[in-house]
């Protein structure tokens, strides 16, 4: 019941500052600056759309894509990337068998947040 209620509450405030004719003007100006640069409008609404509604849920980004940002804003890519976003104090505990399953499933985290950065980057205004 208390998260009906705190959701009930942030749509209240969002409604009271103005939140949706800012974003609408937003939306408006970012598509604008989009088609300057050459991107379509329809790319750069759906990616602005995305966006405020992570911002609505009150997702955030979390801590490995973070982690995966600032190796690929700092180095770019590099070829031992997943060697770098292994935690050995896990790692060093595991079988083998458990090794193996721990870089594919990291492996596939690491694509994920590769994409998403990508996608980004792509859509930067």
């Amino acid at each position: 019941m208390d998260d009906i209620k705190s959701m009930a509450r942030a749509a209240k405030k969002r409604m009271k500052s103005n939140f949706w004719e800012e974003c609408k003007k937003n939306l408006d100006e970012d598509a604008k600056k989009a088609m300057d640069l050459g991107v379509g409008e329809v790319r750069a609404k759906s990616e602005l759309s995305r966006r405020v509604k992570n911002e609505v849920k009150g997702e955030k980004a979390d801590d490995f894509y973070l982690r995966v940002k600032k190796l690929l804003d700092e180095e770019g890519e590099v070829s031992d990337a997943i060697g770098r976003l292994t935690d050995h104090e896990v790692y060093d505990k595991l079988s083998y068998e458990e090794k193996q399953r721990y870089n594919l499933q990291l492996s596939a985290k690491y694509l994920a947040a590769l994409e998403k950065y990508r996608r980004e980057k792509e859509i930067k205004f």
